[in-house]
């Protein structure tokens, strides 16, 4: 009886959380799913047709752009976020004079409003009126001015830059927690050994943060592919579809072009491949603790 009633008691405290997530969450995923296997513009009654939108995939030649243009941002972001952000959260663990306002300093673009953020880089990579360009301009250095954003090629780029400024000091925040869970007594016994700094990162530090660096590239990843209003304030998706991304592309698509259904595979495609580099990323972690074990 008490383990019936201290069973009771767990899912009482679960079943909130349960419903709240699956009404929120999973049931909103399912809906989308459904409907990117139907034809539907929003109004009216949807009409089943399978895997036709899937298939039109293949050939939407705005799909593989965007497609494109959100892997080059990924692995941009992916690699910077993770390693700088790593880099500096150890520099600014140390008891130096002035961390506390570097601390300030670096977290501060992580309160901004995304959409604010869009506005205040427009301001700054912008062709025409951007702050780069007319210094350029005023030291004769015109054969250095780009089309930062809203061009054929530099668009992923920059806004892959505007998103590692917007979310280093947020993963750094998340670092410094992790390596305040490291025992000084750990650090203090590898320093009395004799081990150089690189070696206290890789043999010890490193290793004890793996869970706080395995939830650092989750969010990176999960955040990725949920960028929208950074695009949708710097370029737009433009010129003509060539700086979209699959999450700006699934809103022009649905909200826009009023093509509900094809707008959902899209963004069921997206949550699907974010799922799927999620657990690549864990699977590769997983072995090489194994191995590490073993």
């Amino acid at each position: 009886m008490y383990w019936l009633s201290k069973k009771r008691y767990k899912i009482g405290l679960v079943a909130p959380t349960l419903i709240v997530y699956s009404v929120f969450i999973i049931l909103p995923i399912g809906i989308a799913v459904w409907y990117s296997f139907t034809k539907y513009s929003g109004i009216g009654k949807a009409t089943f047709v399978g895997l036709e939108n899937y298939m039109r995939l293949f050939k939407d030649k705005v799909f593989w752009v965007s497609l494109k243009n959100t892997m080059i941002i990924f692995v941009l972001a992916f690699v910077l976020l993770l390693t700088i952000s790593f880099l500096i959260a150890l520099l600014l663990n140390n008891k130096l004079k002035g961390t506390d306002f570097a601390k300030a300093l670096i977290f501060s673009p992580a309160i901004i409003a995304p959409i604010i953020v869009g506005i205040i880089w427009v301001y700054i990579l912008d062709p025409n009126v951007g702050i780069i360009n007319n210094i350029l301009d005023a030291l004769h250095l015109d054969f250095l001015k780009q089309k930062w954003i809203g061009g054929e090629t530099l668009s992923p780029y920059s806004i892959a830059f505007i998103y590692f400024w917007q979310q280093l000091g947020y993963l750094v925040t998340i670092f410094i927690a992790g390596l305040k869970m490291i025992p000084e007594e750990v650090l203090e016994a590898v320093k009395i050994d004799g081990a150089s700094t690189m070696q206290k990162i890789r043999y010890v530090i490193i290793p004890m943060m793996r869970s706080t660096i395995s939830t650092v590239a989750v969010l990176i990843i999960t955040g990725v592919f949920k960028i929208f209003e950074i695009v949708q304030q710097t370029t737009g998706g433009g010129p003509n579809h060539l700086s979209e991304t699959l999450v700006t592309y699934s809103y022009s698509t649905t909200f826009t072009s009023g093509n509900y259904g094809y707008g959902m595979s899209l963004a069921t495609v997206t949550f699907v491949l974010s799922l799927i580099i999620t657990g690549i990323y864990s699977f590769l972690t997983r072995e090489r603790e194994g191995g590490n074990k073993r």
